[in-house]
């Protein structure tokens, strides 16, 4: 089925606010409600990419009542939490976990308008002691209860909303690509239009096809690739 002019524009409106500078790096959490919840999140905030460190053995699974989040928010797999950090250091982000701790602070005094990762574990046993001695600034969402941390899903949301709220008091959300490279945006802009495509090309070794401004292909591919828009 063709593209959609709306659906063009859908696409293209969202990636205008996407943020490459605001990820979740997480560890241990391989639980698909909580993976899904959290992808949602990152989703509905405009995060672009997010990071992950699996259990060995473990793969990532969706909720399937949250299918399809996968396509929006792409997860970066790392062997080890240290090598996930180091890549986020060399990319120049601030890297904040959630902990508890002397060091640690309330995250409403954070300053999140910056690069910021938020590295958060699996809520059994938060994050180990690799991850934990490798951020930043530890931090914490106070709790007025007799439990002392939030569902790990949730606490990515109160953390990428503050992220969200500080940025747009700041002045700084994107609203026209800013928070994307202009030929990464539209590498993805093409990946999340014909998918399938995208998948094709790859695998072929060659350059995805130009699109016209209203999202058609502005190049006539082979019948057995155009069945797949």
């Amino acid at each position: 089925m063709p593209l959609l002019p709306r659906r063009f524009e859908r696409l293209k409106a969202v990636l205008s606010r996407r943020m490459a500078d605001l990820t979740v790096l997480l560890e241990a959490v391989d639980k698909p409600h909580n993976l899904s919840a959290i992808l949602r999140s990152c989703d509905a905030v405009g995060v672009l990419e997010a990071h992950a460190v699996s259990l060995a053995g473990r793969s990532r699974r969706f909720n399937h009542t949250s299918l399809g989040c996968e396509k929006w928010v792409a997860v970066h797999p790392h062997a080890t939490v240290e090598d996930a950090l180091q890549r986020l250091r060399q990319e120049g982000f601030r890297i904040y976990g959630t902990r508890l701790g002397g060091a640690a602070m309330d995250y409403r005094q954070c300053d999140f308008t910056g690069p910021t990762a938020f590295v958060l574990g699996a809520e059994k046993w938060g994050l180990s002691a690799a991850a934990a001695a490798g951020v930043d600034q530890g931090l914490f969402v106070p709790m007025g209860g007799m439990v002392q941390s939030l569902n790990v899903s949730v606490a990515a949301a109160v953390l990428l909303f503050e992220a969200l709220r500080q940025r747009q008091a700041a002045g700084l959300l994107p609203l026209a690509g800013e928070g994307v490279p202009a030929e990464r945006r539209q590498q993805l802009l093409f990946e999340w239009a014909y998918p399938q495509v995208a998948d094709w090309c790859r695998r072929e070794g060659r350059p995805y096809p130009a699109l016209t401004a209203e999202g058609e292909l502005a190049e006539e591919l082979p019948r057995t690739v155009r069945l797949r828009c």
